[in-house]
């Protein structure tokens, strides 16, 4: 009995998920719209990204330039895979770095780590690249400050939503989506 309703299940997504071509172009999509709307974020409400914003910004550019590339690429067999791969990195890396984002903002005041006082561009300046990142993640006291919510989560909660079902919907297109028509 659950063997076959698996795989009706599957029969039935198989059925209505669009080419994988149009999926990482959906992925694409939807990273723009994250994208855009960070940047309306900082720029229209003036809400400056902490060290860990930046750096879900760039996991988010990766996974849809990764998607774009995809989907322009259109490769069939294996490419498919590396693609799927790569992207899942860019939200792996992502996910890993909102969680941490989201584990911060509900610490304790008292158990809040201190902000180290050094902004994320002058770190960038005067550091190697690895030591910007260690620092950022054992360190970034300033943020854990929440200066927005939307139906009671911060914005990396959202993020981090949003990269988990963007992870799963890369998945699920490698798997599921219908192969590119030919002729």
């Amino acid at each position: 009995m659950l063997m076959m309703w698996s795989l009706t299940s599957l029969a039935m997504i198989e059925r209505i998920m669009p080419t994988w071509r149009m999926a990482n172009l959906l992925t694409f999509v939807i990273c723009a719209a994250m994208m855009g709307y960070a940047l309306y974020a900082e720029h229209v409400l003036e809400l400056f990204p902490c060290p860990l914003c930046v750096f879900q910004r760039i996991a988010v550019i990766g996974l849809g330039a990764f998607s774009l590339l995809a989907a322009l690429h259109n490769p069939r067999g294996g490419g498919r895979y590396v693609y799927t791969l790569l992207s899942l990195v860019a939200a792996g890396f992502g996910i890993a770095i909102a969680g941490r984002h989201v584990w911060l903002q509900n610490l304790p005041p008292d158990q809040v780590p201190s902000c180290g006082g050094a902004s994320l561009d002058y770190m960038l300046d005067t550091l190697p690249l690895l030591e910007v990142f260690n620092k950022v993640l054992t360190a970034s006291g300033e943020c854990a400050e929440v200066t927005w919510r939307f139906a009671t989560l911060s914005m990396p909660a959202w993020v981090l939503i949003g990269l988990i079902a963007l992870a799963l919907w890369v998945l699920l297109s490698a798997f599921a989506a219908k192969p590119a028509r030919t002729g």
